[in-house]
């Protein structure tokens, strides 16, 4: 393996006591990790960040998001159902139109940090 790809690694197997025991009694607890993994997992599908995109901007229809990403309603559906389990999104009813938008300000947040660390140099 060339240097350039070679992983690094400590060459002395001693433990370091005091930074162990220091950064384990600030971990958070195992299912908060699990939880926020999960949470990841659902900005880690490129149809669900550009329907949020579109959130971003209004709140909308399924119909006005199918049209503005060129998809069917059927599979804008079924990512708006992930959205909202995952509390991102919300919906409320306006006669026979039901209408999405973001459940807070984090989920904005969440999405503009992500973008401000890929593009930056």
């Amino acid at each position: 393996m060339n240097k350039k790809n070679a992983i690094e690694r400590c060459d002395s197997p001693a433990i370091h006591e005091n930074t162990v025991e220091s950064v384990r009694g600030r971990l958070p607890a195992e299912d908060a990790l699990f939880d926020l993994a999960e949470l990841f997992k659902i900005f880690g599908d490129s149809t669900r960040i550009r329907i949020l995109s579109v959130l971003f901007e209004t709140e909308t229809c399924v119909c006005d998001i199918a049209c503005l990403l060129n998809m069917t309603q059927s599979a804008i559906s079924h990512q708006l159902r992930i959205l909202k389990q995952a509390k991102l999104v919300q919906n409320r009813r306006d006669g026979k139109t039901i209408y999405y938008s973001l459940a807070d300000d984090h989920v904005k947040l969440i999405f503009d940090q992500g973008l401000i660390h890929i593009t930056e140099p």
